[in-house]
């Protein structure tokens, strides 16, 4: 306990996971896939979390909400380096899997209509008794529509768990669950770290177009606009001197070329 109190209050980054559900090969892979990229999770009993925190907070009291979030089974997970990074990594070991029965739905399961790989048989009383929209139409089994099976935070049958799994649908996710995470002296609830960071990209990167278009109408000049006024300044001048004719050695060529054009389109009219 009394390593675990240090590990906690030394760490740059100490966070609790939940892995209720997770197979024990499974969570021996994730622990040594973390623990090679330096993120070492320290699986105890809750007791044994609580007074390690407890210890810990005595002396980084910034710890201390983490408490609260010591439920069910859990794990601490000790890191360094970017805390929202980790919520990805941690995000990254949950793959689906299917429902045994019992579990509540963490979103509304939807089946989706149209055929199935099912033979006509017993198998359309079954469906229709659980819920399912089934028919038997030109000799197969369809389902009539799109229907919501079970609601989110509804439990899940367990005739309607075997169906999905025959269906090849699988409604939960296996996996190392974030619960909480103090990153030096900042507390961070999971729903803050989950960011879309390729929607977060995309929208820095339409910001930046926007606010490089406003410096350029401004004729503002920086290190990054200079070589665009630049550029467009010589055409503009260009377009000017190209229009009254004005001879250089960058509108000759132009010039010539301009009155070759004409001269083609002189003769073809002649020639008509």
């Amino acid at each position: 306990m009394e390593l675990l109190a240090e590990s906690i209050r030394d760490a740059p980054v100490a966070a609790l996971v939940g892995f209720r559900g997770v197979p024990a090969a499974a969570m021996q892979r994730m622990r040594k896939e973390l623990r090679g990229r330096g993120h070492p999770i320290v699986v105890a009993p809750n007791s044994a979390i609580r007074h390690a925190l407890q210890a810990a907070a005595n002396e980084r009291p910034s710890l201390r909400p983490l408490l609260d979030h010591v439920t069910d089974q859990t794990a601490v997970l000790v890191a360094k380096g970017n805390p929202f990074g980790l919520s990805r990594e941690l995000d990254e070991t949950r793959s689906p899997t299917p429902a045994r029965g019992g579990e509540l739905a963490p979103m509304d399961i939807v089946v989706p209509g149209g055929t199935t790989s099912f033979k006509p048989g017993p198998i359309v009383g079954e469906l229709q008794q659980a819920g399912f929209p089934a028919a038997i139409e030109k000799g197969k089994v369809v389902l009539k529509k799109d229907t919501t099976i079970v609601r989110a935070g509804q439990p899940i049958p367990r005739n309607v768990a075997t169906l999905l799994t025959r269906l090849d649908i699988l409604p939960l996710e296996v996996g190392l669950n974030l619960r909480a995470l103090v990153d030096g002296e900042t507390f961070y609830a999971p729903d803050v770290l989950r960011v879309d960071l390729d929607a977060l990209r995309a929208r820095v990167a339409g910001a930046h177009r926007l606010a490089l278009g406003v410096a350029l109408d401004l004729a503002w000049t920086t290190p990054e606009t200079t070589p665009l006024l630049v550029g467009r300044a010589h055409r503009i001048a260009l377009a000017v001197a190209l229009e009254i004719g004005d001879i250089s050695k960058v509108t000759l060529p132009h010039l010539v070329g301009r009155a070759v054009r004409q001269a083609k389109a002189v003769a073809e009219l002649g020639g008509n």
